[in-house]
């Protein structure tokens, strides 16, 4: 079964990249580039995880994964906050937005496919090796 992954990133780039890596580990991949955008997708597209860049435009990842949290039509879904914050402050307050697990960039693709694949509850591993993602 192809998981749904919503990616909610503002960067094209990063989006882009992130996507092709993604899709050829076998994710299906719908995407946002900001955060108004990412809740009405959530709503729209009931993916089985959000990526969710906390540095976005219009509403920021925090209020964003808060709105999607709030929802009881979106609230079981598991959010990764993807983020160059790296200061525990920036990790404790994502988590206080709802989110359920935390990466910095540059994303490190193995401990973002591990973080993906138990919140999903995906047993079966890609023959690909994914290493890392030069994503700022």
């Amino acid at each position: 079964m192809n998981h749904k992954l919503l990616l909610v990133e503002d960067h094209e780039m990063n989006r882009e990249m992130l996507t092709r890596r993604l899709e050829k580990l076998g994710y299906k991949i719908v995407s946002a580039s900001d955060g108004e955008q990412a809740v009405a997708m959530a709503l729209e597209e009931q993916p089985d995880l959000i990526l969710m860049d906390m540095s976005l435009p219009v509403v920021d990842g925090f209020e964003a994964t808060h709105r999607i949290k709030a929802s009881t039509l979106t609230s079981q879904i598991p959010v990764i906050a993807l983020t160059a914050y790296v200061h525990e402050f920036d990790r404790v307050r994502a988590l206080e937005a709802g989110c359920d697990e935390y990466e910095t960039k540059p994303i490190d693709m193995n401990a973002l496919i591990g973080k993906i694949e138990r919140l999903i509850g995906k047993t079966s591993s890609s023959s690909s090796s994914p290493s890392s993602c030069s994503c700022q």
